[in-house]
């Protein structure tokens, strides 16, 4: 179905790996090092993950190949108006899970899907609600998954997810990390 263009997937997440690959399409991964992730401190939260995906693309915009597609994506956790990114340690993820404890948050990615004639940008918004978790919970999550490479410090395909999260409104592949139903409809509309 998607013939016309050799898709890349540029990201070093096996998650996301994992899930374009379920929808048995044809890709290669190609990973640039080096990329700003950054953005401006008074960007609204809400635009956040898109501006970072559009940061992405642009690294890859002198590599690819006029037959190529990239795809690049960041998911962003935002509980009220704050962004939690990746933890840096155990101590900030032990914080992030007791901020996330007990209330319900957004999770953003945003996608851009990127050729050398064109690109288009979009963003799927989840909402997860957790339990009141208790410190024992948290600590038994941080020590035994360490989940310092994910937004919010949390995995919700992972125990803390099973045990925690009590309501889902949106995508649970986009809470993952990729929304592939929505890839996928702007693959087939690309």
């Amino acid at each position: 179905m998607f013939n016309k263009k050799k898709i890349i997937l540029a990201s070093n997440s096996p998650r996301r790996r994992e899930l374009l690959a379920d929808l048995d399409i044809d890709f290669e991964v190609m990973v640039l090092q080096g990329i700003d992730e950054s953005y401006p401190e008074d960007l609204p939260v809400d635009e956040v993950a898109e501006y970072i995906s559009k940061a992405k693309a642009k690294a890859y915009q002198d590599v690819i190949a006029d037959d190529q597609l990239v795809i690049t994506a960041d998911t962003i956790v935002v509980l009220g108006e704050q962004v939690l990114g990746k933890p840096a340690n155990r101590e900030e993820a032990v914080d992030m899970l007791h901020a996330l404890s007990g209330q319900t948050h957004r999770v953003i990615t945003g996608v851009s899907l990127t050729t050398v004639e064109r690109q288009h940008t979009f963003s799927v918004v989840s909402e997860v609600t957790f339990k009141v978790l208790s410190d024992e919970e948290i600590s038994y999550y941080v020590d035994h998954y360490k989940p310092y490479d994910k937004a919010g410090a949390y995995g919700i395909q992972e125990w803390i997810g099973y045990v925690g999260v009590t309501g889902l409104k949106g995508s649970y592949f986009n809470v993952m990390g990729l929304p592939v139903q929505r890839i996928y409809q702007e693959l087939m509309n690309f």
